[in-house]
């Protein structure tokens, strides 16, 4: 199916618009024009037919009114369409004028019919329409009258109308005309300035044909764009921008996967190679075989997180919601940390009160996360601080430990993906087991949950807050 053309439809639409808009207003102005013409032609009857009583009422019997016929027929003289005829009382013809064009030699029995009495006075509601034995529109009326001597007469008038149906035909006509030509060219003119109104959005479509992969950074711009596609450019720009970031995100991303998994896999190859290259005693391969599983581990964990961050940023991703007590969790998570603590020489605290509603496991994780972070970096005979506190709006969970303080300018970037304060952390061992994706879990369960994690650190320590929205 072909694509529709928006220029050839919104034309089509103008188009359309005009024309309707000629016919309202041509047909209006064509039904009061012929209604103007039918008034001022009933009212030159109206006008004549009184007239005409008056002279009859100044003449004083049949004798003069046939004398005076030139005088009578002259209030209808000089207009081809006028008939007039005075009748007598016995219906007889006195003085005619132009009946045989008009009337066809005689008038019909509607006007007679209808005719007023000689008291009533003539208005243009009086006047008749009917069509003579040619079907030629002929709109008159018949009064009576009385002479001087109390003879009675009738008068009638009548007016010819084709030549008003004719003028009324011709400006229908033309009106048709104008109306098609106007249709035309506002369909012209509304292609010519639609096309170039979407000038700006092909040269906006042309601009982003030249975005690709490696040009996600090529801002849109278009000269003399109208306000209104202000914002679809900025929001394409905004797009490009995040599509940029994500790219560069990713490829980051990528490139510290690559240097992570690179790390156990060069220690399980080299350590395979050295006591492959002589033949070993059974505690020595013992000991490679207790070396190579902890790089499995340590492989196995970085798959790990990374699947579960995969798998958290998809729209699917199931969360299982459930109250439970926040500070009877920590203390649990505490008491299984115990052993580590214990050997690191450091203690753990809980504190605080207040109920959650949360995805425990992820709840777990997110803490446990945490922790582990904070005994990486606690010195020997420090103390840990797992804290709940209630806020208007949401219930903070705070893992504090003492150390050194961490730059404010960092502290928004630990959250990043195989992000690390110091690099020289790369070759501690438990830093390794966490592959600098531990803080990017945390960040990614708070974003599952509504909430939000943050970092502050100061010289009495570093503080990780959870924010969960308390419902």
């Amino acid at each position: 199916m072909a694509a529709r053309s928006l220029t050839t439809t919104l034309a089509l639409c103008f188009a359309g618009t005009t024309l309707a808009v000629f016919a309202l207003v041509g047909s209006t102005l064509y039904f009061t024009l012929g209604r103007e013409i039918r008034q001022q032609d009933d009212l030159d009857i109206v006008l004549i037919a009184r007239h005409m009583r008056r002279l009859a009422a100044e003449l004083h019997n049949v004798a003069d009114v046939r004398e005076h016929a030139p005088r009578l027929t002259s209030q209808v003289l000089g207009n081809s369409a006028l008939a007039m005829e005075v009748l007598g009382a016995d219906g007889a013809p006195l003085v005619e004028h132009n009946t045989q064009g008009i009337a066809d030699g005689k008038f019909p029995a509607t006007p007679l019919a209808a005719r007023l009495d000689a008291a009533q006075r003539i208005v243009e509601a009086d006047v008749q329409e009917w069509r003579n034995t040619r079907d030629v529109p002929v709109r008159g009326l018949a009064a009576d009258a009385t002479l001087g001597d109390g003879t009675p007469v009738t008068v009638v008038i009548a007016r010819d109308m084709s030549d008003r149906w004719r003028v009324l035909d011709h400006y229908r006509e033309r009106l048709y005309a104008f109306g098609f030509a106007g249709m035309l060219l506002a369909f012209l003119m509304s292609w010519l300035l639609v096309r170039e109104s979407l000038r700006p959005l092909r040269e906006m479509a042309a601009r982003a044909a030249t975005v690709t992969v490696d040009r996600l950074d090529t801002a849109i711009e278009v000269d003399d764009a109208p306000s209104e596609l202000d914002a679809l450019v900025k929001s394409l720009n905004a797009m490009l921008e995040r599509l940029h970031g994500g790219f560069e995100r990713m490829s980051q991303y990528t490139a510290d996967l690559a240097h992570d998994m690179r790390t156990p896999i060069g220690n399980l190859r080299g350590a395979t190679e050295v006591a492959l290259a002589r033949e070993r005693t059974v505690p020595e391969y013992e000991a490679l075989l207790e070396s190579n599983l902890e790089e499995c581990a340590r492989l196995s964990r970085m798959i790990e997180s990374v699947i579960f961050l995969a798998r958290a940023e998809h729209p699917q991703f199931i969360t299982t919601l459930a109250e439970f007590d926040a500070v009877e969790a920590l203390a649990q998570i505490a008491d299984y940390f115990e052993g580590l603590a214990d050997e690191a020489g450091v203690r753990i605290r809980v504190t605080g009160e207040g109920r959650l509603r949360a995805d425990k496991e992820l709840f777990r994780r997110a803490v446990s996360n945490l922790l582990a972070n904070a005994l990486r970096y606690t010195p020997r005979g420090g103390e840990i601080v797992l804290s709940a506190a209630l806020e208007p709006a949401t219930l903070d969970v705070t893992v504090a430990n003492p150390g050194p303080p961490i730059d404010a300018a960092l502290l928004e970037r630990i959250f990043d993906r195989f992000y690390r304060v110091d690099a020289s952390r790369h070759s501690e061992p438990q830093a390794a087991g966490s592959a600098g994706l531990g803080l990017a879990i945390v960040r990614t369960i708070m974003t599952l949950h509504g909430g939000s994690a943050r970092a502050e650190s100061d010289a009495a320590g570093t503080r990780f807050i959870l924010s969960f929205v308390r419902r």
